[in-house]
Formats: structure tokens, C-alpha cells, sequence
């Protein structure tokens, strides 16, 4: 049984881990590969927008998608492309990376070898993971312009469509704590947290929700220095 209170911790990390950011026409965009085909989907649509002429699909496979997307996240992500109608002249896939910064350094080093002038990317996520999508990309690729973007939905929609409920509550718990620690080991750039984010998170910790936390060899889980 989740509490009130974990719920109302819940939607506030949902809240604080999506950006919030006005769409506008961008040089290309790019689908980070995962388990959503949606991300592939909301691609399509903010193509068939005129938002942007050109998508990269990025992502190999994970333990989490080895099974669903055995060719590999990013042609999956292709695929599902061109079934809704995009010609395979406006997509390009990488098909190596295998976590958020070598979807970044990967995606730049595939534009960049098609000969792609780019000045700001559509980064389109999970929308639990732009935040941090965005603060990744403006560490590893810092001379463009990041317009952060996802699939439209609530939590508990979102939450339907896992079917999961703890499971999902222990993503955005990982992901926050991968925003407090991440910045410095030089992974991305550091966000400001806001003290009730911090704080749900820590009450969401001490309720359990931590099965997707990095954690030391002695099991602890990495917190950041305050």
C-alpha cells in the first residue's frame, strides 16, 4: 500500500524532472532509446509539426529492453518511425549507446559525420528523464541550444501504463538521485534542487522506494555532498 504521503512525494519529483520547456523548431531531433516506444512516437509527431527535418534515434540494448526490442532500442525506435508514415531519409540511428551520455556523445558524433549543421536539438525522453537528459546534454554537447520534450502525460497515467506503481516510484528516485550525484563525477551539469524535492526524496528513500539507487560496494546508497 503506498501512503498519501509517498504519493504527494511522487508527484512532486514527477513535477521537478520534467523541464517545463516551450517547443520551437530545432535543427533535428533526438529520441533517447528505452523501453517507451512513445519516445519514438512523440518524435513523429513533433516531426509531422515541421518542428524539425531530421531524427536520430540512439540506444543499443539494456537488461530492461533486450527481450521487447531485440534489434536494438534505436531501430525498433526507426521502425516504429516509418510505420507512422516518416521516410528513412529523415532518420538516422545510433545504434551503440548504452546509458544518457553515449546516447549524447553518439547522436553528436553521428550528425556530425552525416554532415549536419546542428544549433539546437528537440531531446525528446521518458518524461521522468528530462531533466536529466537536458542536464547531460548541456554538459557533453554545451555549444547547442537543448529544447527538452516528451510524451504529454500525468503520473497516473503514466503509472497505468507501466502497470507498476512501486516500480515507477523507484525510477523517479533513481533519477533524482542521479541528478544530485552525477554533476560531480562530471556527467552532467548540476541543477538546483529545490529543499521540498530534496525532501521527498528522502522521505521516499526511507519508504523503501530505492531499488534503482547507484550504491557503493558496501551497499550504501551514493548521496551527494551537502
Amino acid at each position: 500500500m503506498i501512503s498519501t504521503q509517498a504519493w504527494a512525494d511522487t508527484r512532486r519529483l514527477w513535477d521537478y524532472h520534467q523541464m517545463g520547456h516551450t517547443l520551437k523548431p530545432c535543427s533535428v531531433a533526438v529520441g533517447l532509446g528505452s523501453h517507451d516506444l512513445g519516445v519514438a512516437e512523440t518524435a513523429v509527431d513533433l516531426y509531422k509539426r515541421g518542428l524539425v527535418p531530421l531524427l536520430v534515434f540512439t540506444g543499443a540494448t539494456s537488461p530492461t529492453t533486450r527481450e521487447r526490442m531485440p534489434r536494438g532500442e534505436a531501430v525498433h525506435y526507426r521502425e516504429r518511425a516509418m510505420e507512422l508514415g516518416v521516410p528513412s531519409s529523415a532518420v538516422l540511428v545510433e545504434p551503440e549507446a548504452r546509458n544518457t551520455g553515449e546516447n549524447i556523445r553518439f547522436s553528436k558524433a553521428v550528425l556530425e559525420g552525416a554532415g549536419v549543421d546542428v544549433s539546437s536539438v528537440l531531446l525528446i525522453s521518458k518524461p521522468y528523464e528530462e531533466r536529466r537528459a537536458y542536464a547531460t546534454a548541456r554538459k557533453l554537447w554545451p555549444d547547442v541550444e537543448i529544447v527538452s520534450a516528451s510524451t504529454p502525460m500525468t503520473l497516473h497515467k503514466y503509472v497505468d501504463s507501466i502497470g507498476d506503481a512501486r516500480l515507477v516510484i523507484d525510477m523517479l528516485v533513481g533519477a533524482l538521485q542521479r541528478l544530485l550525484i552525477y554533476p560531480e563525477q562530471g556527467f552532467m551539469v548540476a541543477q538546483q534542487v529545490p529543499d521540498n524535492v530534496i525532501a521527498a526524496y528522502e522521505r521516499l528513500c526511507q519508504e523503501g522506494f530505492t531499488s534503482r539507487l547507484i550504491r557503493n560496494e558496501q551497499g550504501q546508497a551514493l548521496s551527494q555532498t551537502r
